[in-house]
């Protein structure tokens, strides 16, 4: 398998580099990629010794290394182009096509992807996660302010994904694990009927919950294979007879099932 080298490189978070040039690479499953992370690079200093770091990764793999560059001054881009890398710059890519576009010129300023600037989008996005944590995993069943309710078995997913959407998208959303006495009975508990429209259901394969639940109760009752199985079954039908949505998580990253969610109950929230 080829090896090369990969530098995610930013003025600011690093962030927008890393995410757009990760989905660019995983384009490439016959490449090993060594990946480097490099924030903050916004002196020439700075940008001097990260153009060493190419230089030396370029040499070691003997081909060119990969650059994702997003930093907006011209001078400091300059260096970087002067080491032995591919340097794709991933907003010059945009830029000029944008102000044709908009018939403006853009103000380069570090920083503003990521930033707190908008500052009630940044508030609200934090009262969602902290939200998220007091409702978690039925600690509060108070639902009454949720955007959405995720319920499922313990461990299919739910805090992560509630986790991902307060986070990104402000939204608030809690979780409910589905218990033994509530499959037993095969309907929803009262205080989660009166928020159906809220509900959504999300299932894994029996076989991976018991990977999961393994590895924080090694060889106990809940980690067995026949109670797994019973479980997912159990919620599955119960989810499907209530009419509640279901997402499987098993293959699927919180990104794309936070996506799923969102679509699904019609919820349409700005990233940034």
């Amino acid at each position: 398998m080829t090896r090369r080298s990969v530098f995610f490189i930013s003025d600011g978070t690093a962030i927008t580099a890393e995410t757009l040039g990760h989905s660019l690479i995983t384009q490439f499953p016959d490449v090993e990629f060594e990946q480097f992370r490099v924030p903050f690079v916004d002196s020439e200093e700075a940008a001097h010794q990260v153009a060493a770091d190419i230089n030396q990764a370029s040499a070691r793999d003997g081909a060119p290394a990969i650059v994702f560059n997003t930093i907006v001054d011209e001078a400091l881009c300059a260096i970087l182009h002067g080491s032995t890398g591919v340097i794709l710059d991933l907003f010059a890519t945009f830029i000029e096509p944008l102000e044709q576009a908009l018939g403006v010129d853009h103000m380069p300023v570090i920083g503003q992807a990521h930033g707190a600037s908008e500052l009630r989008r940044y508030e609200d996005r934090m009262e969602a996660t902290n939200y998220a944590l007091s409702h978690d995993d039925g600690v509060s069943i108070d639902f009454k302010d949720a955007d959405l309710i995720l319920v499922g078995v313990s461990r299919s997913g739910k805090t992560p994904t509630c986790l991902y959407m307060a986070l990104h998208f402000g939204v608030k959303a809690a979780n409910y694990p589905l218990t033994e006495d509530d499959l037993d009975e095969m309907r929803l508990p009262p205080f989660l009927r009166r928020y159906k429209s809220k509900l959504v259901g999300l299932m894994i394969e029996p076989a991976r919950l018991a990977e999961i639940r393994e590895t924080r109760k090694p060889g106990s009752r809940y980690a067995s294979q026949r109670q797994c199985l019973r479980e997912t079954d159990a919620a599955e039908s119960l989810l499907r007879m209530e009419g509640v949505p279901v997402f499987h998580t098993t293959h699927s990253s919180v990104e794309e099932i936070a996506s799923r969610v969102l679509l699904q109950l019609g919820l349409q929230r700005e990233m940034f």
